[in-house]
């Protein structure tokens, strides 16, 4: 089973650890019900570090991206990020996936944790454009900071101007002293907040 960056930190404060998609994750702290009024009424963090990471870089990133998703990838803009999924040949659905334009020739597509590899063998198999693709999923940490309180919570950390993104785009910034940080405007609790993505060397 694996680990994430923070999980000796999760171990040490009391999370009650179970397995999930192969890694061992936190799945509580002080129990769902109160967790879940946090994260409503204020905000919560959650370790979402086991999802996946792919990088797709060069002229033909794109092409690659819009054969193997169903959203229109073309839509993007730096900075901007899109849900979209990887149909199949059947009609069926591979994985669910966000796509982050990071430059016109650089996009990060963000997996489910449990799709990894198969997710990176199917979109594998269509690479014939000659995109570079790098899997940086062992190396990155995630946080969800989650809740109407997010960015008052995390403002202090950086210079961006957090209450002032919109939905679905992010920034690289300085975010706690570190360096390239993704901060993206997305999440999946519906109370609104943020994604923290970066190096694990960082974690802890």
């Amino acid at each position: 089973m694996k680990n994430t960056a923070l999980t000796d930190t999760h171990i040490k404060t009391g999370a009650k650890m179970v397995p999930f998609a192969g890694y061992n994750m936190p799945v509580t702290y002080a129990g769902i019900n109160a967790e879940h009024e946090t994260v409503r009424k204020a905000v919560g963090v959650f370790d979402v570090s086991h999802m996946g990471e792919f990088i797709l870089k060069g002229e033909k990133a794109l092409d690659l991206i819009q054969k193997v998703s169903s959203n229109d990838a073309s839509k993007l803009y730096d900075g901007k990020v899109q849900y979209s999924c990887l149909p199949n040949q059947t009609g069926g659905i591979v994985d669910d996936l966000l796509v982050y334009r990071m430059d016109e020739q650089t996009y990060m597509l963000v997996v489910n944790a449990s799709n990894i590899e198969k997710d990176w063998d199917w979109i594998s198999s269509f690479n014939d454009f000659g995109v570079e693709m790098k899997n940086i999923s062992d190396r990155t940490s995630l946080l969800a900071v989650q809740g109407p309180k997010a960015a008052e919570a995390l403002q202090s950390l950086t210079d961006v101007d957090l209450a002032s993104m919109e939905y679905y785009t992010f920034k690289r910034s300085i975010f706690a002293g570190i360096k390239n940080v993704i901060i993206s405007a997305t999440g999946y609790t519906g109370a609104g907040g943020f994604e923290i993505y970066f190096d694990h060397e960082y974690a802890d």
